[in-house]
């Protein structure tokens, strides 16, 4: 089951307040960008975080999962619950880098 759309706009509602939120269609589902950051990956109605040790102790009660085959896994993110969801993207998006864009190379 792919993500709706409802729900990626729903998720970009929820999170509105943490900075300037858009969103890309990749692997079949979606990311979520936050100031030009991957932020939030989201797969079949379900939001990811990375499980990163600065999100350890704020996440010990989230349930985890993989979000595609072959990824790693990720913590689930609540995202009905608003003001624990903009705490974590806060803690993320000043960690994040911006991804580097990619050059094309030369056709011959």
């Amino acid at each position: 089951m792919a993500t709706t759309t409802e729900f990626i706009e729903y998720v970009c509602q929820q999170i509105e307040n943490t900075g300037d939120i858009r969103y890309r269609k990749m692997f079949g589902d979606y990311m979520v960008y936050v100031n030009d950051k991957p932020i939030l990956l989201v797969c079949d109605n379900t939001v990811y975080v990375k499980k990163l040790d600065c999100l350890n102790d704020f996440m010990i009660d989230a349930s985890t999962n993989i979000p595609y085959k072959g990824a790693k896994e990720h913590y689930i993110l609540d995202i009905d619950n608003r003001n624990f969801s903009e705490k974590v993207i806060n803690i993320l998006e000043p960690i994040t880098p911006i991804p580097k864009s990619k050059k094309k190379k030369p056709t011959k």
